[in-house]
Parts: C-alpha cells; structure tokens; sequence
C-alpha cells in the first residue's frame, strides 16, 4: 500500500465502484438462483466471482485508509425466494449491457488515479469487465440474440467534406448518416431495449404507487427513443432494430427492494446522459444534434425527479465530501 493519501478522484473512483458493484452483486445473486441454460452459468459465475473479488479488495483498502466502508447494497436488497422475473436469455443480456457500462465507467475512473495500487486494481477491473463483456458478446451471437449494427457497402475511395450542408440541410433533404452516426443510433437503440424489458419486469412486481410511476414514465421514455430511431433507420433504409423476444415471465413478486430499483435507474439514467452526451458530439447532421440535445434535456428531468424520490425515501448514500472551510473557520 502506497504511503500517498487516496487524492479526492481515487477516492470518489473506489466510492462509485463499490456502490455500482453491490448492486451489481445483488442482481447477479438473484439470477444465479434461477439461471438454467449451462453456457450462460459459466459466465454468470465469472461475473460472480469478479464482482465479489473486487468489492472484497475496495474493502480492504477502505479499512486501511480507516475510510468508513459504503452501506451500497445488500442480500437485504434481494429477495431469493421471488419466482423467475426474467427468462434466461435476458441475464446474458444483462451480463453483456452491465459489463459494457463498467467498461464506460471504468475507462473515467481510471484515467483519473495516480496511485500505483489504485492503477493496478482499476486497470485490472477494467479488462474484466472487457473480457466478460465480449465473453456474453460470443455466446449472444451463438444464440442468435445478438442484433449486429446495419451493414453498408465499404468504401473504395476517400472522400472530403466540401460543403457546409453536410451539417444542415435544405427542407426535406437530408444527407445519407454516416458510419459514426449510425453506430451511435444503433447502439442507443440497444440500450434502450434493455432498459424497456426491465421496466415491463418491475412494472408488475412494484407495489409502491411512486415508484411505479417513475419507472412507468422511464417505459414511456425509452418507447419513444426506440420509435424515434428505428423510424429514422427505416427511413434511411437501413433497417430498424428488432427485439427478437420478450424475456419477461408473468412474476409479480418483486426480487428486489424499491430502494435497489430506483437506484439502478438512478444510475442507467447517469450513464445515458454520458452516453447521448458522446453521440451528440459525434453527429454531423443538425437533426441527429437537436434530437440528441433535446434527449438530454429530457433525461435530466426524469433523473430529477428520481433523485427527488430517493432523497424524499432516505435511499441516496451521499459520496464523501469536502469540508465546509467557511463553517469550520466560524
């Protein structure tokens, strides 16, 4: 252990992880109860074992920097005697989208620590998350549940933007999209499906009448990002995404606690701000930016009224912080 103090970012690094990788663990715990398929099991206990490892050494150090350890989430967040929510096919779903946000949250995190400790365990979390993500990748393909991105003819020569309407367009026109923006509606297209199959899951397992409502309002949500980009690729004539099933059983025992739910969400809505954020800045068409802008603008309103519910139940742990210098001087 280095005999440098952990700086603020190193700090608020392994406090993020460890929140996320508790309630990681607790989603993993719950679908090892009842995961059938062998080839998915083989994975599902790779992720096990990395996320319990990994929460087991953020303790340590914790303890060694007399840091008090985070609450996060606990078996008290999990009920393992509910009945199956989600069909088989939708844990490798989860083990691929949940490994692909840690790599996302990883990549920050670590390009923020300086200590060589901190480096070692967050360089090491992240080609875990790599290697099970593109593990879950493999098997989805076998499976045939993997929707690839449109296919276009390659190019046989390079070309130079040489005018500005690349960026605008004229009334009813519009520039064929590009490979970058393509990728970009895909994949948010993709992240929005799975989001969908867990609000149809909670949806008719959640008592609370608040609750239901925020995630009620997140169905709404993704429904209508999904129909806005499967028409634009429609009409590009590129094809839409199609959801090849739907993985949701008829539970209505919840498996998890409405703290542990409104938090994920809390957290889905962090990562597709950042997300949408990098698409933004990709987009070369003004239609795909005002979209994107307008998408933004939305999320951060629900994401309020999420945080507004989690602070009014007593659900949000506060990351550590600063000192008031002005209070503390009098």
């Amino acid at each position: 252990m280095s005999n440098a103090r952990l700086s603020s970012s190193e700090l608020g690094a392994l406090w993020s992880t460890y929140m996320q990788q508790t309630m990681s663990l607790c989603l993993i715990k719950y679908f090892q109860v009842h995961l059938q398929d062998e080839d998915i099991k083989v994975i599902l206990e790779k992720f096990f074992d990395t996320t319990s490892a990994q929460i087991n050494e953020m303790k340590g150090i914790f303890q060694a920097e007399e840091i008090s350890i985070p609450n996060g989430f606990t078996d008290n967040d999990i009920n393992l005697l509910a009945p199956p929510l989600f069909y088989d096919p939708f844990v490798l779903s989860f083990i691929y989208s949940a490994n692909k946000m840690q790599m996302i949250n990883l990549g920050f995190v670590t390009a923020g620590v300086a200590r060589k400790d901190m480096i070692d365990f967050f360089t090491k979390a992240s080609h875990e998350a790599l290697t099970l993500h593109n593990e879950s990748k493999m098997l989805m393909l076998e499976k045939g549940l993997y929707d690839r991105p449109p296919m276009i003819p390659y190019p046989e020569e390079v070309h130079y933007i040489e005018k500005e309407n690349y960026l605008s367009h004229f009334i009813g026109e519009n520039r064929p999209l590009n490979v970058i923006e393509i990728s970009e509606i895909h994949y948010n297209i993709e992240r929005n499906y799975f989001a969908l199959i867990i609000c149809y899951g909670l949806l008719q397992v959640i008592k609370d009448k608040k609750v239901k409502s925020y995630i009620d309002k997140g169905k709404e949500f993704s429904e209508k990002q999904i129909k806005f980009f499967n028409d634009l690729l429609l009409k590009e004539d590129l094809m839409g995404v199609i959801h090849t099933n739907m993985e949701v059983t008829d539970s209505t025992v919840s498996p998890f606690s409405d703290k542990l739910i409104v938090n994920l969400f809390h957290s889905l809505n962090s990562i597709d701000i950042t997300l949408i954020g990098h698409a933004l800045s990709l987009s070369m068409r003004t239609d795909l930016a005002t979209h994107y802008s307008t998408l933004i603008a939305g999320i951060l309103s629900y994401s309020k009224d999420g945080f507004d519910l989690l602070v009014e139940r007593q659900w949000l742990e506060q990351p550590p912080g600063a000192p008031d210098r002005k209070k503390l001087g009098g």
